[in-house]
Protein backbone atom coordinates (compact mmCIF):
# COMPACT_ATOMS: atom_id res chain seq x y z
CA UNK A 1 0.00 0.00 0.00
CA UNK A 2 2.83 2.25 1.05
CA UNK A 3 4.67 1.81 -2.41
CA UNK A 4 1.10 2.53 -4.20
CA UNK A 5 1.09 5.95 -2.46
CA UNK A 6 4.39 6.73 -3.13
CA UNK A 7 3.71 6.28 -6.89
CA UNK A 8 0.69 8.17 -6.89
CA UNK A 9 2.32 11.09 -5.14
CA UNK A 10 5.23 10.90 -7.84
CA UNK A 11 2.68 11.57 -10.23
CA UNK A 12 1.33 14.11 -8.81
CA UNK A 13 4.70 16.00 -8.57
CA UNK A 14 5.42 15.41 -12.04
CA UNK A 15 1.96 16.85 -13.02
CA UNK A 16 2.84 19.75 -11.11
CA UNK A 17 6.32 19.81 -12.82
CA UNK A 18 4.85 19.58 -16.57
CA UNK A 19 2.41 22.44 -15.53
CA UNK A 20 5.14 24.30 -14.25
CA UNK A 21 7.08 23.72 -17.41
CA UNK A 22 4.35 24.49 -20.07
CA UNK A 23 3.43 27.98 -18.08
CA UNK A 24 7.18 29.23 -18.26
CA UNK A 25 7.43 28.39 -22.22
CA UNK A 26 3.93 29.75 -22.70
CA UNK A 27 5.67 33.49 -21.20
CA UNK A 28 8.16 33.21 -24.27
CA UNK A 29 5.54 32.45 -26.72
CA UNK A 30 3.28 35.18 -28.76
CA UNK A 31 1.21 36.60 -25.83
CA UNK A 32 -1.84 35.17 -24.54
CA UNK A 33 -5.06 36.82 -24.01
CA UNK A 34 -5.66 39.19 -21.19
CA UNK A 35 -6.96 37.62 -17.97
CA UNK A 36 -6.94 37.75 -14.11
CA UNK A 37 -3.19 37.05 -12.77
CA UNK A 38 -2.57 33.27 -12.28
CA UNK A 39 -0.81 31.83 -9.76
CA UNK A 40 2.21 30.17 -11.21
CA UNK A 41 1.13 26.16 -10.89
CA UNK A 42 -2.85 26.08 -10.25
CA UNK A 43 -3.79 29.18 -12.43
CA UNK A 44 -6.61 31.25 -11.31
CA UNK A 45 -8.72 27.86 -9.79
CA UNK A 46 -9.04 30.44 -6.57
CA UNK A 47 -10.28 33.15 -8.84
CA UNK A 48 -13.26 31.01 -10.57
CA UNK A 49 -17.06 32.03 -9.18
CA UNK A 50 -19.15 29.36 -8.21
CA UNK A 51 -22.19 31.83 -9.28
CA UNK A 52 -23.08 33.45 -12.25
CA UNK A 53 -19.56 32.89 -14.53
CA UNK A 54 -21.23 34.79 -17.40
CA UNK A 55 -21.19 38.48 -15.33
CA UNK A 56 -17.67 37.81 -13.76
CA UNK A 57 -16.26 37.12 -17.38
CA UNK A 58 -17.93 40.46 -19.12
CA UNK A 59 -16.38 42.16 -16.00
CA UNK A 60 -13.34 40.50 -16.53
CA UNK A 61 -13.50 41.47 -20.47
CA UNK A 62 -14.26 45.15 -19.35
CA UNK A 63 -11.68 45.38 -16.69
CA UNK A 64 -8.42 44.34 -19.38
CA UNK A 65 -9.91 46.10 -21.95
CA UNK A 66 -10.34 42.48 -24.60
CA UNK A 67 -13.09 41.22 -26.06
CA UNK A 68 -11.65 38.06 -25.19
CA UNK A 69 -9.76 36.54 -22.14
CA UNK A 70 -8.18 34.25 -20.81
CA UNK A 71 -7.72 31.92 -17.70
CA UNK A 72 -6.12 28.68 -16.63
CA UNK A 73 -6.49 25.31 -14.57
CA UNK A 74 -3.27 24.15 -13.81
CA UNK A 75 -2.06 23.32 -17.85
CA UNK A 76 -5.70 24.06 -19.03
CA UNK A 77 -6.12 26.65 -21.23
CA UNK A 78 -9.71 28.76 -21.37
CA UNK A 79 -10.53 31.24 -23.83
CA UNK A 80 -13.97 33.42 -23.48
CA UNK A 81 -15.31 35.78 -26.06
CA UNK A 82 -17.73 38.38 -24.98
CA UNK A 83 -18.44 39.87 -28.01
CA UNK A 84 -20.39 38.77 -30.94
CA UNK A 85 -17.38 39.40 -33.39
CA UNK A 86 -14.87 37.31 -31.85
CA UNK A 87 -17.51 34.33 -31.46
CA UNK A 88 -18.29 35.15 -34.93
CA UNK A 89 -15.28 34.95 -36.21
CA UNK A 90 -14.03 31.48 -34.25
CA UNK A 91 -16.75 29.63 -33.57
CA UNK A 92 -18.91 30.39 -36.70
CA UNK A 93 -16.03 31.13 -39.90
CA UNK A 94 -13.29 28.97 -38.43
CA UNK A 95 -15.18 26.12 -37.20
CA UNK A 96 -13.82 23.88 -39.28
CA UNK A 97 -10.93 23.71 -36.24
CA UNK A 98 -13.41 25.37 -33.55
CA UNK A 99 -15.96 22.90 -33.36
CA UNK A 100 -14.57 20.14 -30.94
CA UNK A 101 -15.42 19.53 -28.04
CA UNK A 102 -13.05 19.47 -24.78
CA UNK A 103 -12.59 16.43 -23.43
CA UNK A 104 -14.27 16.25 -19.34
CA UNK A 105 -12.19 13.42 -17.57
CA UNK A 106 -15.16 12.49 -15.29
CA UNK A 107 -18.22 12.66 -17.92
CA UNK A 108 -16.63 11.56 -20.98
CA UNK A 109 -14.25 8.69 -19.81
CA UNK A 110 -15.02 7.71 -16.65
CA UNK A 111 -18.59 7.93 -16.64
CA UNK A 112 -18.67 6.39 -20.16
CA UNK A 113 -20.98 9.38 -21.63
CA UNK A 114 -18.00 10.49 -24.41
CA UNK A 115 -19.74 9.11 -27.28
CA UNK A 116 -23.07 11.36 -26.73
CA UNK A 117 -24.27 13.61 -29.46
CA UNK A 118 -22.99 16.29 -27.26
CA UNK A 119 -19.77 15.38 -26.14
CA UNK A 120 -18.61 13.18 -29.06
CA UNK A 121 -15.10 14.67 -30.99
CA UNK A 122 -15.72 16.57 -33.95
CA UNK A 123 -13.04 14.45 -35.36
CA UNK A 124 -15.19 11.00 -34.85
CA UNK A 125 -17.03 9.74 -38.02
CA UNK A 126 -20.31 9.40 -35.69
CA UNK A 127 -20.56 13.17 -35.75
CA UNK A 128 -21.67 13.58 -38.85
CA UNK A 129 -23.89 10.52 -39.11
CA UNK A 130 -25.46 11.93 -35.64
CA UNK A 131 -26.29 15.30 -37.50
CA UNK A 132 -27.34 13.82 -40.19
CA UNK A 133 -29.67 11.16 -38.23
CA UNK A 134 -31.21 14.43 -36.47
CA UNK A 135 -31.61 16.18 -38.86
CA UNK A 136 -33.41 14.11 -40.84
CA UNK A 137 -35.60 14.35 -37.72
CA UNK A 138 -35.75 17.49 -37.24
CA UNK A 139 -36.10 19.37 -40.18
CA UNK A 140 -38.74 21.49 -40.78
CA UNK A 141 -41.15 19.21 -42.76
CA UNK A 142 -40.68 16.25 -40.00
CA UNK A 143 -41.70 19.57 -37.66
CA UNK A 144 -45.00 19.58 -39.32
CA UNK A 145 -45.58 16.36 -38.91
CA UNK A 146 -45.69 16.71 -35.28
CA UNK A 147 -48.46 18.99 -35.17
CA UNK A 148 -50.54 16.76 -33.35
CA UNK A 149 -48.09 15.85 -30.47
CA UNK A 150 -47.85 19.57 -29.86
CA UNK A 151 -51.39 20.41 -30.02
CA UNK A 152 -52.45 17.60 -27.98
CA UNK A 153 -49.98 18.32 -24.94
CA UNK A 154 -50.58 21.89 -25.02
CA UNK A 155 -54.38 21.14 -24.43
CA UNK A 156 -53.10 18.86 -21.24
CA UNK A 157 -50.96 22.13 -20.47
CA UNK A 158 -54.33 24.11 -20.15
CA UNK A 159 -55.90 22.41 -18.55
CA UNK A 160 -53.35 21.97 -16.10
CA UNK A 161 -53.03 25.82 -15.72
CA UNK A 162 -56.54 26.05 -15.44
CA UNK A 163 -56.64 23.68 -12.24
CA UNK A 164 -53.46 23.91 -10.80
CA UNK A 165 -51.59 27.23 -11.64
CA UNK A 166 -49.42 27.29 -8.76
CA UNK A 167 -47.97 23.98 -10.08
CA UNK A 168 -46.88 25.90 -13.18
CA UNK A 169 -43.42 24.46 -13.12
CA UNK A 170 -44.53 20.68 -13.30
CA UNK A 171 -46.64 21.65 -15.95
CA UNK A 172 -44.57 22.78 -17.76
CA UNK A 173 -42.04 20.33 -16.94
CA UNK A 174 -44.94 17.91 -17.82
CA UNK A 175 -45.25 19.20 -21.50
CA UNK A 176 -42.01 19.66 -22.47
CA UNK A 177 -41.20 15.82 -21.33
CA UNK A 178 -44.03 14.77 -22.75
CA UNK A 179 -43.67 16.10 -26.57
CA UNK A 180 -39.86 15.00 -26.66
CA UNK A 181 -40.71 11.41 -25.63
CA UNK A 182 -43.07 11.09 -28.11
CA UNK A 183 -41.31 12.07 -30.67
CA UNK A 184 -38.54 10.25 -29.59
CA UNK A 185 -39.84 6.84 -28.79
CA UNK A 186 -43.63 7.05 -29.58
CA UNK A 187 -43.78 7.38 -25.55
CA UNK A 188 -47.39 8.59 -24.36
CA UNK A 189 -47.23 10.32 -21.29
CA UNK A 190 -49.86 9.71 -18.84
CA UNK A 191 -49.55 11.69 -15.47
CA UNK A 192 -47.65 14.60 -13.96
CA UNK A 193 -45.63 11.89 -12.43
CA UNK A 194 -44.53 9.85 -15.48
CA UNK A 195 -42.02 7.34 -15.22
CA UNK A 196 -39.53 8.04 -18.49
CA UNK A 197 -40.16 11.98 -17.47
CA UNK A 198 -38.67 10.59 -13.69
CA UNK A 199 -35.72 9.00 -15.32
CA UNK A 200 -35.09 11.24 -17.60
CA UNK A 201 -35.36 14.38 -14.67
CA UNK A 202 -32.44 11.91 -12.27
CA UNK A 203 -30.11 11.94 -15.64
CA UNK A 204 -29.84 15.68 -15.59
CA UNK A 205 -29.24 15.73 -12.12
CA UNK A 206 -26.55 13.40 -12.35
CA UNK A 207 -25.14 15.19 -15.04
CA UNK A 208 -25.68 18.40 -13.65
CA UNK A 209 -22.98 16.55 -10.54
CA UNK A 210 -20.71 15.05 -12.49
CA UNK A 211 -19.58 18.43 -14.71
CA UNK A 212 -19.85 20.64 -11.89
CA UNK A 213 -17.24 22.57 -12.72
CA UNK A 214 -14.40 23.00 -10.16
CA UNK A 215 -15.07 20.05 -7.99
CA UNK A 216 -13.04 16.82 -9.61
CA UNK A 217 -9.53 17.08 -9.32
CA UNK A 218 -9.08 14.59 -12.21
CA UNK A 219 -10.23 17.59 -14.17
CA UNK A 220 -7.36 19.42 -14.09
CA UNK A 221 -4.48 15.99 -13.07
CA UNK A 222 -6.18 13.61 -15.76
CA UNK A 223 -3.50 10.86 -14.64
CA UNK A 224 -5.65 10.22 -11.42
CA UNK A 225 -7.95 8.64 -13.75
CA UNK A 226 -5.78 6.30 -13.44
CA UNK A 227 -5.53 5.42 -9.67
CA UNK A 228 -7.63 2.17 -8.69
CA UNK A 229 -11.53 2.64 -7.69
CA UNK A 230 -10.60 0.75 -4.45
CA UNK A 231 -8.05 3.52 -2.98
CA UNK A 232 -8.40 5.85 -0.20
CA UNK A 233 -9.32 9.07 -1.73
CA UNK A 234 -10.52 7.65 -5.51
CA UNK A 235 -14.58 8.41 -4.07
CA UNK A 236 -14.66 10.42 -7.40
CA UNK A 237 -14.19 6.94 -9.38
CA UNK A 238 -16.22 5.36 -7.67
CA UNK A 239 -18.71 7.62 -8.35
CA UNK A 240 -18.47 7.68 -11.86
CA UNK A 241 -18.79 4.40 -12.41
CA UNK A 242 -22.10 4.07 -10.35
CA UNK A 243 -23.12 7.31 -12.65
CA UNK A 244 -22.20 5.14 -15.63
CA UNK A 245 -23.96 2.28 -14.88
CA UNK A 246 -27.29 4.53 -13.98
CA UNK A 247 -27.29 6.46 -17.36
CA UNK A 248 -26.34 3.49 -19.15
CA UNK A 249 -30.14 1.92 -17.73
CA UNK A 250 -31.66 5.20 -18.12
CA UNK A 251 -30.37 5.30 -22.08
CA UNK A 252 -31.54 1.43 -22.43
CA UNK A 253 -35.40 1.82 -20.93
CA UNK A 254 -37.12 3.48 -23.34
CA UNK A 255 -35.20 2.10 -26.58
CA UNK A 256 -36.23 -1.39 -24.95
CA UNK A 257 -39.56 -0.10 -24.63
CA UNK A 258 -39.63 0.97 -28.50
CA UNK A 259 -38.44 -2.23 -29.69
CA UNK A 260 -41.06 -4.29 -27.90
CA UNK A 261 -44.09 -1.81 -29.27
CA UNK A 262 -42.16 -2.70 -32.68
CA UNK A 263 -41.98 -6.45 -32.05
CA UNK A 264 -45.50 -6.99 -31.07
CA UNK A 265 -46.83 -4.16 -33.44
CA UNK A 266 -48.29 -1.58 -31.91
CA UNK A 267 -45.19 1.05 -32.14
CA UNK A 268 -46.27 4.52 -32.73
CA UNK A 269 -44.44 6.02 -35.57
CA UNK A 270 -41.29 7.96 -33.69
CA UNK A 271 -37.77 8.86 -34.49
CA UNK A 272 -36.25 5.39 -32.93
CA UNK A 273 -38.94 3.58 -34.33
CA UNK A 274 -38.41 5.20 -37.93
CA UNK A 275 -34.30 4.45 -38.04
CA UNK A 276 -34.74 0.98 -36.30
CA UNK A 277 -36.90 0.13 -39.71
CA UNK A 278 -35.08 2.51 -42.40
CA UNK A 279 -37.31 2.98 -46.02
CA UNK A 280 -34.35 1.58 -47.39
CA UNK A 281 -34.60 -1.75 -45.51
CA UNK A 282 -31.46 -2.07 -44.81
CA UNK A 283 -30.33 -4.31 -41.58
CA UNK A 284 -29.65 -2.16 -38.67
CA UNK A 285 -26.90 -3.59 -36.79
CA UNK A 286 -25.87 -3.36 -33.24
CA UNK A 287 -23.15 0.00 -34.02
CA UNK A 288 -25.84 1.81 -35.63
CA UNK A 289 -28.67 0.77 -33.21
CA UNK A 290 -26.10 2.37 -30.77
CA UNK A 291 -26.03 5.26 -32.92
CA UNK A 292 -29.92 6.00 -33.02
CA UNK A 293 -30.02 5.41 -29.09
CA UNK A 294 -27.72 8.38 -28.70
CA UNK A 295 -29.47 10.30 -31.06
CA UNK A 296 -32.66 9.77 -29.18
CA UNK A 297 -31.50 10.52 -25.76
CA UNK A 298 -30.24 13.51 -27.07
CA UNK A 299 -33.54 14.90 -28.56
CA UNK A 300 -34.64 14.72 -24.65
CA UNK A 301 -31.28 16.21 -23.34
CA UNK A 302 -31.20 19.05 -25.63
CA UNK A 303 -35.05 19.43 -26.01
CA UNK A 304 -36.35 19.06 -22.88
CA UNK A 305 -34.33 20.86 -20.51
CA UNK A 306 -33.81 24.00 -22.98
CA UNK A 307 -37.56 24.34 -23.78
CA UNK A 308 -38.53 24.49 -19.54
CA UNK A 309 -35.93 27.25 -19.11
CA UNK A 310 -36.90 29.44 -21.98
CA UNK A 311 -41.20 28.54 -20.93
CA UNK A 312 -39.84 29.90 -16.90
CA UNK A 313 -38.05 32.37 -18.04
CA UNK A 314 -40.95 34.05 -20.25
CA UNK A 315 -43.43 33.30 -17.03
CA UNK A 316 -41.14 35.77 -15.10
CA UNK A 317 -41.04 38.03 -17.66
CA UNK A 318 -44.70 38.38 -18.30
CA UNK A 319 -44.46 39.17 -14.72
CA UNK A 320 -41.93 42.08 -15.07
CA UNK A 321 -43.24 43.27 -17.79
CA UNK A 322 -46.92 43.49 -17.67
CA UNK A 323 -47.09 46.06 -20.84
CA UNK A 324 -45.84 43.67 -22.88
CA UNK A 325 -48.00 41.29 -22.03
CA UNK A 326 -50.91 43.03 -22.99
CA UNK A 327 -49.50 44.26 -26.50
CA UNK A 328 -48.94 40.71 -27.11
CA UNK A 329 -52.18 39.44 -25.89
CA UNK A 330 -54.01 42.42 -27.47
CA UNK A 331 -52.05 40.97 -31.24
CA UNK A 332 -53.53 37.77 -30.06
CA UNK A 333 -56.97 38.69 -30.01
CA UNK A 334 -56.96 40.41 -32.96
CA UNK A 335 -56.34 37.80 -35.26
CA UNK A 336 -58.22 34.90 -33.88
CA UNK A 337 -62.10 34.67 -33.52
CA UNK A 338 -63.75 33.91 -29.96
CA UNK A 339 -63.81 30.37 -30.84
CA UNK A 340 -60.50 29.06 -31.30
CA UNK A 341 -56.77 28.53 -29.87
CA UNK A 342 -53.51 29.77 -31.90
CA UNK A 343 -52.11 26.60 -34.34
CA UNK A 344 -49.02 26.09 -35.86
CA UNK A 345 -50.41 27.92 -39.29
CA UNK A 346 -50.69 31.62 -37.21
CA UNK A 347 -47.65 32.19 -36.62
CA UNK A 348 -46.71 34.11 -39.38
CA UNK A 349 -49.67 36.43 -38.33
CA UNK A 350 -48.28 36.69 -34.89
CA UNK A 351 -45.20 39.11 -35.81
CA UNK A 352 -44.84 40.90 -32.08
CA UNK A 353 -45.16 37.31 -30.12
CA UNK A 354 -42.37 35.99 -32.51
CA UNK A 355 -40.48 39.25 -31.57
CA UNK A 356 -41.02 38.41 -27.91
CA UNK A 357 -39.67 34.73 -28.45
CA UNK A 358 -36.92 36.43 -29.54
CA UNK A 359 -36.21 38.52 -26.66
CA UNK A 360 -36.57 36.15 -24.25
CA UNK A 361 -33.96 34.35 -25.74
CA UNK A 362 -31.90 37.41 -25.86
CA UNK A 363 -32.56 38.54 -22.58
CA UNK A 364 -32.28 35.22 -20.72
CA UNK A 365 -30.71 32.97 -22.78
CA UNK A 366 -30.84 29.28 -21.94
CA UNK A 367 -27.27 28.21 -21.66
CA UNK A 368 -25.64 31.35 -21.09
CA UNK A 369 -22.28 30.41 -22.06
CA UNK A 370 -22.89 27.93 -24.55
CA UNK A 371 -21.68 24.85 -25.06
CA UNK A 372 -18.08 24.46 -24.74
CA UNK A 373 -15.83 24.10 -27.64
CA UNK A 374 -12.24 22.81 -28.21
CA UNK A 375 -9.53 24.27 -31.00
CA UNK A 376 -7.74 21.48 -32.33
CA UNK A 377 -4.66 23.61 -33.98
CA UNK A 378 -2.94 26.41 -32.20
CA UNK A 379 -4.67 29.84 -33.65
CA UNK A 380 -4.51 33.45 -33.23
CA UNK A 381 -7.27 36.20 -32.95
CA UNK A 382 -6.48 40.04 -32.99
CA UNK A 383 -2.77 39.06 -32.04
CA UNK A 384 -3.23 37.02 -29.33
CA UNK A 385 -2.13 33.44 -29.19
CA UNK A 386 -5.22 30.60 -28.67
CA UNK A 387 -3.34 27.53 -27.75
CA UNK A 388 -3.70 24.01 -29.37
CA UNK A 389 -6.53 22.10 -27.60
CA UNK A 390 -7.91 25.35 -25.17
CA UNK A 391 -11.12 25.43 -24.14
CA UNK A 392 -13.68 28.22 -26.04
CA UNK A 393 -17.05 29.73 -24.94
CA UNK A 394 -18.98 32.26 -25.89
CA UNK A 395 -20.04 34.69 -23.71
CA UNK A 396 -23.87 34.26 -24.85
CA UNK A 397 -24.98 36.30 -21.67
CA UNK A 398 -22.89 39.08 -22.34
CA UNK A 399 -22.88 39.29 -25.87
CA UNK A 400 -26.72 39.49 -25.34
CA UNK A 401 -26.01 42.60 -23.10
CA UNK A 402 -23.94 44.70 -24.97
CA UNK A 403 -25.04 47.74 -26.24
CA UNK A 404 -23.13 47.94 -29.74
CA UNK A 405 -25.21 44.75 -30.71
CA UNK A 406 -28.64 45.77 -28.71
CA UNK A 407 -29.83 49.58 -27.61
CA UNK A 408 -30.98 49.65 -24.24
CA UNK A 409 -29.88 46.34 -23.64
CA UNK A 410 -31.02 46.29 -19.96
CA UNK A 411 -34.45 46.65 -21.17
CA UNK A 412 -36.93 43.58 -22.22
CA UNK A 413 -38.19 45.09 -25.42
CA UNK A 414 -39.82 43.03 -27.76
CA UNK A 415 -40.26 45.68 -30.28
CA UNK A 416 -36.00 45.66 -31.08
CA UNK A 417 -36.76 43.13 -33.72
CA UNK A 418 -39.50 44.93 -35.27
CA UNK A 419 -38.92 48.41 -35.68
CA UNK A 420 -35.28 48.53 -35.11
CA UNK A 421 -34.18 45.58 -36.99
CA UNK A 422 -31.51 44.52 -34.29
CA UNK A 423 -29.21 41.14 -34.82
CA UNK A 424 -31.16 37.75 -34.20
CA UNK A 425 -30.39 36.16 -31.06
CA UNK A 426 -31.40 32.72 -32.90
CA UNK A 427 -27.91 33.47 -34.30
CA UNK A 428 -26.09 32.81 -30.73
CA UNK A 429 -28.89 31.03 -28.54
CA UNK A 430 -28.89 27.97 -30.91
CA UNK A 431 -24.89 27.27 -31.24
CA UNK A 432 -22.14 27.90 -33.78
CA UNK A 433 -21.33 26.44 -36.83
CA UNK A 434 -21.25 22.66 -36.98
CA UNK A 435 -21.92 22.42 -33.68
CA UNK A 436 -25.54 24.45 -33.99
CA UNK A 437 -28.41 22.73 -33.09
CA UNK A 438 -30.03 21.03 -35.18
CA UNK A 439 -33.30 21.00 -33.37
CA UNK A 440 -33.91 24.88 -33.37
CA UNK A 441 -36.55 24.81 -35.45
CA UNK A 442 -38.30 22.61 -33.78
CA UNK A 443 -37.42 24.92 -30.51
CA UNK A 444 -38.78 27.78 -31.70
CA UNK A 445 -42.29 25.97 -33.25
CA UNK A 446 -43.15 24.49 -30.08
CA UNK A 447 -42.45 27.38 -27.39
CA UNK A 448 -44.26 30.03 -29.43
CA UNK A 449 -47.27 27.88 -29.83
CA UNK A 450 -47.09 27.44 -26.39
CA UNK A 451 -46.64 31.19 -25.45
CA UNK A 452 -49.23 32.33 -28.00
CA UNK A 453 -51.86 29.70 -26.45
CA UNK A 454 -51.03 30.80 -22.85
CA UNK A 455 -51.50 34.60 -23.24
CA UNK A 456 -54.54 33.97 -25.73
CA UNK A 457 -56.11 32.25 -21.93
CA UNK A 458 -54.23 33.32 -18.94
CA UNK A 459 -53.37 36.69 -17.22
CA UNK A 460 -49.66 36.39 -15.64
CA UNK A 461 -49.69 38.50 -12.82
CA UNK A 462 -47.67 39.37 -9.52
CA UNK A 463 -48.09 37.28 -6.50
CA UNK A 464 -50.09 39.11 -3.48
CA UNK A 465 -49.04 39.29 0.00
CA UNK A 466 -50.53 36.82 1.94
CA UNK A 467 -50.17 39.48 4.66
CA UNK A 468 -50.92 43.08 3.28
CA UNK A 469 -53.03 41.57 -0.12
CA UNK A 470 -50.40 43.63 -2.03
CA UNK A 471 -49.10 42.71 -5.14
CA UNK A 472 -44.73 42.60 -5.43
CA UNK A 473 -42.85 41.44 -7.91
CA UNK A 474 -40.37 38.43 -7.26
CA UNK A 475 -36.66 38.43 -7.01
CA UNK A 476 -35.91 36.32 -9.90
CA UNK A 477 -32.65 34.99 -9.74
CA UNK A 478 -30.47 32.13 -11.85
CA UNK A 479 -29.12 28.90 -11.67
CA UNK A 480 -25.80 28.11 -12.50
CA UNK A 481 -25.10 25.12 -15.06
CA UNK A 482 -24.64 24.49 -18.59
CA UNK A 483 -28.78 25.31 -19.12
CA UNK A 484 -29.93 28.06 -16.59
CA UNK A 485 -32.90 27.94 -15.23
CA UNK A 486 -34.97 31.07 -13.16
CA UNK A 487 -34.91 30.16 -9.47
CA UNK A 488 -38.48 28.79 -7.99
CA UNK A 489 -40.50 32.04 -7.81
CA UNK A 490 -44.43 32.57 -7.27
CA UNK A 491 -46.75 34.01 -9.51
CA UNK A 492 -50.48 33.86 -10.66
CA UNK A 493 -52.11 32.59 -13.73
CA UNK A 494 -55.24 33.51 -14.13
CA UNK A 495 -58.07 32.67 -16.80
CA UNK A 496 -58.55 36.01 -19.05
CA UNK A 497 -62.27 36.78 -18.90
CA UNK A 498 -62.66 35.81 -22.95
CA UNK A 499 -61.27 32.79 -22.08
CA UNK A 500 -63.96 30.75 -20.85
CA UNK A 501 -64.86 29.83 -24.63
CA UNK A 502 -60.94 28.95 -25.26
CA UNK A 503 -60.86 26.59 -21.93
CA UNK A 504 -64.28 25.22 -22.39
CA UNK A 505 -63.87 21.10 -22.69
CA UNK A 506 -59.65 21.60 -22.88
Amino acid sequence: MLGQLEFLAGLVLLGLTLALSSTILFRGAQQLPPGPPPKTISGNIHQMPRVAPWTTFAEWSKQYGSAIIHYRFFGRHFIVLNSVEAALALLEHRSNIYSDRPVVWMYNELAGRGMTVFSVSSQHPHHKIYRRLLQSGLNPRAVQGYQGILERELHILLEGLLNTPENYVKHLRRNAGAVVLDLAYGWPVTSDDDYFVSLMEEAFALHKQVVQPGRWLVEVMPFLRFVPSWMPGAHFKRFAFSVRARMKAIDQEPLKWTKEQMASGNAKDSFTSQHLQPQDGHYVDNNEERMIAWCSSALYAGGADTTVSIMLSFIALMIQYPDVQKKAQNEIDSVLDDHRLPNLDDQSSLPYVSALFKEILRYSPAARLGLPHRVIQEDTYNGYRIPQSSTVMANIWAICRDPSVYTNPDIFDPNRFLTRNEMDPRKLAFGFGRRVCPGAGFAETSVILNIANILACFNILKPVDVNTGAEYCPEISYTTGVTSHPSPFQCRIVPRPRSSVHLHGV
